[in-house]
């Protein structure tokens, strides 16, 4: 998610025509925080949004990135093991390279924000120096001898909340916080105004039955919370028949097999029924409504990381 706030860094920066840096790893040796991929910007006032590592090289990173600026040319610099800057170690004891590409005047972190809202998956390409937006997700690839690279960026999570109660709101909260996009259908009017207050949107569900207020796509996590479970067969059904990565629903394990009886007069599989988070979360004892969100956000999250979404692009 941090990555979407480079790309709105780097964007006010052409805004405002002032340079900047497109900073992006494309290649790791050993163990690292940051994956290839990563990005980062940094602005001729040597600002800079995101991060490459726990804080071991940024300073250097921008120094290189204003050096770069400085020479109007693009490189391609390593940090960490058989970096030349023995004095900077990776306490990992890894290795990175690291891709410098000034941004003058480039519409580049435009097509890719206009890429995010859209929850389009696409790729970042770098060659010879010039980095540009491609189309769709291509698998990571890095051939330094060529000077070329490309890496893919799918949409981040989409959380959709379905439910009542203190735990609708917590999780809502939290999730945006951390950057993902974040829908609520709920019945409580109490959440409603508030969220409005907000300016915080949710969609008011008025029965069961209004299943076509639930929208999708593979990155989409379906939450249900309710503590009337009566509310849920309906929707459930059609959360299953949806494109999702997750779904999960509150309830004990007796509240949960009532649940599995009733979709399966449905038509919902087994496979679909065990692939279900049910008890929510990954510590099933949290009781207040912060500890749920923050036990169901991590283990929507880790859901995230570990999906094939390469496989449900077909």
């Amino acid at each position: 998610m941090d990555f979407v706030r480079v790309l709105q860094f780097l964007n006010d920066c052409q805004k405002r025509g002032e340079p900047s840096v497109l900073v992006t790893v494309c290649a790791v040796e050993g163990s690292s925080m940051r994956g290839p991929g990563t990005i980062m910007g940094v602005a001729q006032d040597g600002s800079f949004a995101g991060s490459l590592s726990g804080g071991c090289i940024e300073n250097a990173v921008v120094a290189e990135a204003l050096e770069a600026l400085e020479a109007c040319s693009s490189r391609l610099v390593r940090f960490g093991t058989g970096s030349p800057y023995l004095d900077i170690k990776l306490p990992c004891g890894g290795g990175l390279d690291v891709q410098f590409c000034p941004l003058d005047g480039s519409n580049l972190p435009q097509l890719a924000l206009e890429a995010v809202t859209a929850r389009q998956p696409f790729s970042l390409r770098i060659v010879n120096g010039i980095a540009d937006l491609v189309s769709g997700w291509q698998k990571p690839s890095f051939d330094p001898a060529a000077d070329a690279s490309v890496f893919g960026h799918f949409p981040v999570p989409r959380i959709v909340i379905i439910g009542h109660g203190a735990s609708v709101e917590a999780l809502a909260q939290l999730g945006q916080t951390i950057g993902c996009d974040i829908e609520t259908l709920t019945p409580d009017e109490a959440i409603i105004t508030r969220f409005e207050q907000l300016n915080f949107p949710a969609v008011r569900l008025d029965r069961p039955s209004q299943t076509d207020l639930l929208k999708s796509d593979p990155w989409t996590a379906f939450v249900f919370l309710f503590h009337d479970h009566d509310w849920e067969a309906d929707l459930m059904e059609r959360a299953f028949a949806l494109p999702h990565f997750y779904i999960g629903a509150m309830g004990g394990k007796k509240a949960h097999l009532q649940r599995c009886e009733a979709l399966r007069e449905r038509g919902i599989t087994g496979a679909q029924l065990a692939a279900m988070r049910a008890p929510i979360g990954l510590f099933h004892s949290s009781r207040d409504p912060q500890t749920l969100a923050l036990s169901t956000l991590a283990e929507i999250i880790r859901c995230y990381d570990r999906a094939d979404f390469e496989a449900s692009l077909g």
